[in-house]
C-alpha cells in the first residue's frame, strides 16, 4: 500500500503528506495518538505538585521552597498559551498541514521540558514558568489542533467520533505519565533530593520521540476524497451545516461566541480540580489518601477523562452537539453539588465515582466541539476556527485553578479544615454549569449571510495549492 505522495515541496509541506489511492484512513488515528498521548502529560503535572513545594527541605516545606499557589501557576500558563498559540497558529496549522505542525510541537514540547529542568537545577520559578509554562503551552496548543481538521476530513460520515479519536489521546496522557512521573522521581531521589530535574529531562526526550513518528505517518485526503459508500446528506439539518464559513467572518457570528462561552465554563469548572486533583484528594481525606494512591486517582480520572471524549462524542452524532452540552451541563450541576456532601460523610467512593463522570464530560466536551463547530461553521476552516474557540480554554486555565487554590487558601487562613476548604469552590462551579446551559440554548443555525461563496471557496483552494508548491 503506498502512502507517500509523489509532490513537490518540502518533507515537511502539506503537498507531501498527501495520500495516494489505496491509503487507508485508520492510519490516522494512531498518528494523532502518537501526539496527544504526549502532551496529554499536562492532565498528569500535578504530581509534581507537592513535591516541588519541598525542593528544598526534601521531608517538608522550607522557608525558600514555592508554594502551592505559585506553582498552580505554571499549569495555568500552559493552559492560556494552549489557547493563544492554537488561535494564533490554527490558519498556518490548516494551510501548512498536520506534519509540519506536529513536528514544532515536537520541539517545542521537549524544549519546554528541559528548560523546566534547568529551572528546577537553579531553584528558579520563572525560569520553569517559562519552560513549562510558555514553551509547553505553545506545543500543546499547536500539537492539540495538529490531527482534529484532518481527521474530521477523513471521517466525514462520523465527525463526533473522528475528533473523540482524535482528543481522547490527549485526555488518556495522564494514565501514562502519572504514574511513569511518580516511578521515576522515586528512582532519582535520594535523602538530601527530589528527583523533579531528571524526570522533567526524561520525560522531554521521550516524548520527543513518540511525537516524531506520528508526524511521520500522518496523511491528509487528497481533494474531493470521499469513504467508499458515503453519500452526502442532500439536505442540511437544522444545525448542520454544508456551506463553509470563513475563519474570520465566524468571529462575527452570535453562535461562536455562545458556543466559546459554553466550552469556557464548562472547562472552568473542571480544570481547577483536575490540575489539583491530587493534592485536593489527599486533603479532603488526609491518612486516608496517600501520595501513591492520589497518583493512582489522577490516572484513573484520565481513563475517564480519555473515555469521555471518545464516547461522548461519539454519542454526539446519534443525539446531536447541542443535547450531548445539555447533558454536560445538568448532569455535572448534580454532581458538583454532591461532591461536599461526599468529603463530609467521608466517601471516599463516592468522590471518585462523581469526579470520574464529571472529567468524562471534561473531556467529552473537548471532544465534542470541533464537531460543534463543524456542524455551525462547516469543514473548510474548522480548524483553524477551533484554534481560536481554544482562547476558551485560555481563560478557563486561568479561572479554574485561580478559583481552587486561592479560595482554598482563604478558607484555611480564617480557620476551615482542610478538608472543607474545597466545598464553596464545588458550589461555584455548578453555578457555572447553569450560565453555561443557558448560553447553549441559544445557539441556532449560522445566518446564511456569513456562507462562502462556492467561487470564493475554489478561489480560496487554489490559493491554498500554490502556497504549499512554494513552501
Amino acid at each position: 500500500m503506498e502512502t507517500e505522495t509523489g509532490g513537490g515541496g518540502s518533507w515537511f509541506s502539506r503537498s507531501r503528506t498527501v495520500a495516494r489511492p489505496g491509503y487507508s484512513r485508520w492510519m490516522v488515528p494512531p498518528a494523532a495518538l502518537c501526539v496527544h498521548l504526549c502532551i496529554g502529560q499536562a492532565y498528569a503535572y500535578s504530581v509534581f505538585n507537592l513535591p516541588m513545594t519541598k525542593l528544598i527541605g526534601i521531608t517538608e516545606s522550607a522557608p525558600d521552597d514555592w508554594k502551592l499557589t505559585e506553582l498552580g501557576w505554571i499549569f495555568s500558563l500552559a493552559i492560556f498559551f494552549l489557547g493563544v498559540s492554537s488561535a494564533v497558529f490554527g490558519r498556518w496549522v490548516e494551510e501548512g498541514g498536520p506534519r509540519k505542525a506536529m513536528f514544532t510541537a515536537a520541539l517545542c514540547w521537549a524544549g519546554g521540558f528541559l528548560i523546566s529542568a534547568f529551572g528546577v537545577y537553579i531553584h528558579n520559578l520563572w525560569v520553569i514558568y517559562l519552560g513549562y509554562g510558555v514553551l509547553g503551552g505553545i506545543a500543546l496548543g499547536i500539537g492539540y489542533i495538529s490531527p482534529v481538521s484532518t481527521l474530521i476530513k477523513w471521517f466525514p460520515d462520523r465527525p463526533g467520533m473522528a475528533t473523540g479519536m482524535a482528543i481522547m489521546g490527549f485526555g488518556g496522557g495522564a494514565f501514562i505519565a502519572s504514574p511513569l512521573s511518580v516511578w521515576l522521581m522515586k528512582k532519582f531521589t535520594t535523602e538530601t533530593h527530589i528527583g523533579v530535574m531528571e524526570t522533567f529531562v526524561i520525560l522531554g526526550v521521550v516524548y520527543f520521540a513518540f511525537m516524531v513518528v506520528g508526524s511521520i505517518i500522518v496523511r491528509v485526503p487528497a481533494p474531493g476524497w470521499k469513504p467508499e459508500g458515503y453519500v452526502e446528506p442532500v439536505q442540511s439539518t437544522k444545525l448542520i451545516t454544508r456551506n463553509d464559513v470563513f475563519v474570520y467572518d465566524a468571529l462575527k457570528t452570535p453562535q461562536f461566541w455562545l458556543i466559546w462561552w459554553v466550552l469556557c465554563l464548562n472547562v472552568t469548572a473542571g480544570i481547577g480540580v483536575l490540575g489539583q486533583a491530587s493534592a485536593m484528594s489527599q486533603e479532603m481525606f488526609p491518612g486516608l489518601i496517600t501520595p501513591v494512591a492520589a497518583a493512582g486517582l489522577v490516572g484513573l480520572m484520565s481513563l475517564f477523562n480519555m473515555g469521555g471524549r471518545f464516547a461522548w462524542a461519539s454519542t454526539s452524532d446519534f443525539i446531536g452537539r447541542k443535547n450531548t452540552y445539555f447533558v454536560f451541563m445538568v448532569l455535572g450541576f448534580i454532581l458538583y453539588c454532591l461532591v461536599p456532601y461526599t468529603g463530609a460523610v467521608g466517601s471516599i467512593a463516592g468522590f471518585v465515582l462523581c469526579f470520574c463522570i464529571i472529567i468524562s464530560m471534561y473531556g467529552g466536551g473537548f471532544a465534542t466541539v470541533p464537531a460543534y463547530l463543524r456542524d455551525m461553521f462547516g469543514t473548510r476552516y474548522v480548524g483553524a476556527i477551533h484554534g481560536l474557540l481554544l482562547t476558551a480554554w485560555s481563560a478557563a486555565g486561568i479561572f479554574g485553578p485561580v478559583l481552587v487554590n486561592y479560595i482554598r487558601e482563604y478558607n484555611v487562613n480564617h480557620g476551615v479544615p482542610k478538608a472543607e476548604a474545597y466545598n464553596t469552590t464545588m458550589y461555584i462551579m455548578a453555578g457555572l454549569l447553569v450560565i453555561g446551559f443557558i448560553c447553549n440554548f441559544f445557539v441556532k443555525a449560522v445566518d446564511k449571510r456569513y456562507h462562502m461563496k462556492k467561487e470564493t471557496e475554489a478561489d480560496t483552494a487554489l490559493a491554498t495549492a500554490a502556497r504549499s508548491a512554494r513552501a
